[in-house]
């Protein structure tokens, strides 16, 4: 699921061309978070939910509130008139005490067409409600899940249970109803957007436990991330169909149902 980071276009902090010496502190692996959108025509899918996170992740790692239209008007100055469609992603350090922010700008970026392998791994993030810097685990094990053959890597907890995708969320169909796991996660922006509104479209969804024991009782899997929404062809030794009503459901919903909101 993780590919190549398409060459940085932009990099702004606090609405200012990055100098060497403001990119010191980041550089050195100083505790931040950080939130990741696809945008589109100078618009993105739950910028709202985007910036309440930053926010909350503020107050909770630094003790500082973050203004979300001040988030905003930093995104909106980094893009300015001549770029409208993007991958923008938004560090928040806190070299002084105050949150800093820095906004990244690279070309826009979507999920890989082929249906996804994933290898389990036993692995979760630390504070996982969290979106934050320095996931050495997760992207290590990463790496390692694309050597042994695989897409990504499929993060699980004590008695194999599964939490999340090292980069996704992930969620599990029955034939009936969508289970997503109810562990440890962060809660991506795109799993907030789909699963309130998966009811209206003919797919129940509930939180409940899913164990790696429990794979062969699921006919699909699929993973979001803010990219988008891609089918599992397979956990470990365990292969799903790619069930296309689902997929074309869970597209339909994703696509015409969450709107998309000015930057």
């Amino acid at each position: 699921m993780t590919t190549t980071p398409a060459p940085l276009q932009r990099l702004e902090i606090d609405g200012r061309a990055a100098t060497a010496d403001r990119l010191l502190w980041p550089a050195l692996g100083a505790p931040g978070h950080f939130t990741a959108m696809q945008v589109r025509g100078g618009a993105a899918r739950g910028l709202g939910l985007h910036l309440e996170r930053l926010d909350a992740a503020s107050r909770e790692i630094f003790g500082r509130e973050l203004d979300g239209e001040y988030v905003r008007g930093l995104i909106r100055h980094v893009l300015r008139d001549d770029i409208t469609d993007a991958s923008v992603r938004v560090h928040v350090h806190a070299p002084d005490g105050e949150p800093s922010v820095m906004v990244t700008v690279r070309a826009p970026g979507s999920m890989p067409g082929d249906a996804q392998a994933l290898q389990s791994v036993p692995y979760q993030r630390p504070f996982p409600h969290l979106k934050h810097l320095g996931g050495f685990g997760q992207a290590h094990y990463g790496e390692l899940a694309r050597r042994a053959g695989f897409d990504d890597a499929l993060l699980t907890g004590p008695g194999g249970t599964i939490s999340e995708g090292a980069v996704t969320n992930i969620a599990f169909y029955d034939g009936s109803e969508i289970v997503w796991p109810d562990a440890p996660c962060l809660a991506g922006i795109t799993m907030q957007l789909l699963e309130p509104r998966l009811a209206a479209a003919g797919l129940p969804t509930r939180r409940a436990p899913v164990t790696l024991a429990d794979l062969s009782s699921y006919t699909a899997v699929f993973v979001t991330n803010a990219r988008g929404i891609a089918p599992v062809r397979r956990i470990d030794a365990t292969e799903f169909a790619v069930d296309e009503k689902l997929m074309g459901t869970l597209a339909g919903v994703y696509e015409g149902d969450v709107p998309w909101d000015t930057i």
